[in-house]
């Protein structure tokens, strides 16, 4: 296991961020329910061949792998920000070596998910805004650097940059 510390992280901006992320995870799950609907013969409102073969495998990927943590660490962000906390300086987290790929493989995902709703033809939830997604940008590059051995990079000195 790994410690992780994400510092100086702004409640205010992860509520935002879990918000569209939440909203995106649920209409990706009702997307997920009307394609197995459908596969099992009941018509379920939505086909899918009018989706393209990218934006299904995505919608299985983000509901299967990502659409259920809930961690100790995330019902204190939740009570910071339900108490109106603005900052919370230290949030730790002990993850396994695996958490690398998978913060890199969900920020994928998700800059993947933004652009199919940015392009408001299949997807109806808004893309993320820009301070949303460099916020998570950080929050999941601080797993990614953190396992492979980096020092934390606080919320306000985060320069933005997704790994490549």
């Amino acid at each position: 296991m790994t410690q992780v510390a994400l510092l100086e992280l702004p409640v205010t901006l992860w509520a935002r961020a879990q918000e569209q992320t939440d909203e995106l995870l649920r209409e990706m799950t009702l997307i997920a329910e009307g394609l197995r609907g459908e596969a099992s013969g009941v018509d379920a409102g939505r086909s899918a061949e009018h989706l393209p073969v990218r934006l299904i495998d995505l919608v299985a990927e983000l509901t299967a792998d990502f659409g259920g943590v809930s961690t100790a660490q995330e019902q204190e962000l939740a009570s910071s920000a339900a108490a109106g906390r603005p900052v919370i300086p230290e949030l730790l987290f002990d993850v396994p070596p695996e958490a690398a790929g998978a913060s890199r493989v969900l920020g994928d995902l998700l800059d993947e998910a933004d652009e199919y709703c940015r392009l408001g033809r299949h997807l109806l939830t808004l893309a993320a805004d820009e301070e949303i997604v460099r916020f998570r940008h950080w929050y999941l590059v601080q797993f990614i650097d953190q396992i492979a051995g980096a020092e934390p990079t606080a919320w306000p000195q985060y320069d933005g940059a997704w790994p490549s």
